[in-house]
């Protein structure tokens, strides 16, 4: 498998459009699926994709194997969704950050009854930017160094978002939790 996708990758970067096409097939339904998960809309959601499939194809050269295919392509298009969330206003600062201490909470186990699309429609629920934090470290897997990097926020910025972020999580879930135990 992996030895395909590395005869496809060393064509694209040949500039052939049918090993592009392939590539494409193989790859646009997850990255659809990421793009979803940020924008909202599909509409957008596809024209962000289209965006970053073209871009990872002009910087096919600039790929490393030291990741997967996927793994860098995933980086390009949540990159791509985030600028347009940039350009919406959002924007994260530190200035909110800075009387709060972090504390480091590795634990993101949830009630065995709650459903993992129970848990993503709270993560719906959340302010943007936490919303954007805990996709990236809890869906994407993501840890604080790379979306500092990806977000250009200082790692205890990504730290209190995520953890802002958990809390209302809890919040959210928390009636979920009162219920099963009456």
């Amino acid at each position: 498998m992996q030895n395909q996708i590395d005869r496809l990758i060393q064509a694209c970067r040949k500039g052939n459009q049918v090993a592009q096409i392939q590539v494409y097939d193989k790859y646009a339904q997850a990255m659809f699926t990421i793009a979803c998960r940020y924008l909202k809309n599909e509409e957008e959601a596809k024209d962000i994709m289209q965006e970053g499939f073209l871009k990872a194809f002009i910087n096919i050269e600039s790929y490393r194997p030291e990741s997967t295919f996927g793994a860098w392509l995933k980086r390009i298009i949540i990159n791509q969704c985030l600028d347009v969330l940039k350009k919406r206003r959002l924007e994260f600062s530190d200035s909110e950050v800075e009387s709060l201490n972090s504390i480091e909470d590795d634990n993101w186990q949830f009630e065995s009854s709650i459903s993992k699309q129970e848990i993503l429609n709270a993560i719906e629920q959340l302010n943007q930017r936490h919303k954007i934090v805990v996709q990236l470290y809890l869906i994407e897997g993501y840890d604080h160094q790379e979306i500092s990097e990806i977000l250009n926020i200082p790692v205890k910025t990504s730290r209190t978002h995520l953890s802002r972020g958990k809390a209302k999580l809890r919040d959210l879930l928390k009636p979920r939790y009162n219920e099963e135990r009456y």
